[in-house]
C-alpha cells in the first residue's frame, strides 16, 4: 500500500527541516518516503510513501495535520 499526500506549507524551508529532522517518526509510523516532490517556483509539496501498517500511518497524519499544514491523504493500491 502506498500513500500519497500534498501539502502547501506557510514556509518550505523551515518545514523542509522540520521535515527531515523527524524522519524517524515517519519510520515508527510505518512509512517509508520514496519520493518528494516540490512545486517548481512554488511551496506546495507532493509526498510519497510506502505504508506498513495503515492505522500508525493515519495516526501520523492526524497528529501532523493538527499541528501543521492541512494535509490531503491518499491511501492507494495497486489495482
Amino acid at each position: 500500500m502506498h500513500l500519497l499526500l500534498h501539502l502547501t506549507p506557510p514556509d518550505y524551508e523551515a518545514w523542509k527541516a522540520d521535515f527531515d529532522a523527524n524522519a524517524e517518526t515517519r519510520m515508527q509510523a510505518g512509512l517509508t518516503l520514496m519520493q518528494l516532490w516540490r512545486e517548481a517556483g512554488g511551496p506546495e509539496v507532493t509526498a510519497l510513501f510506502e505504508v506498513n501498517d495503515r492505522a500508525r500511518a493515519q495516526t501520523w497524519i492526524d497528529r501532523e495535520s493538527a499541528t501543521g499544514p492541512t494535509i490531503e491523504a491518499r491511501f492507494l493500491k495497486t489495482a
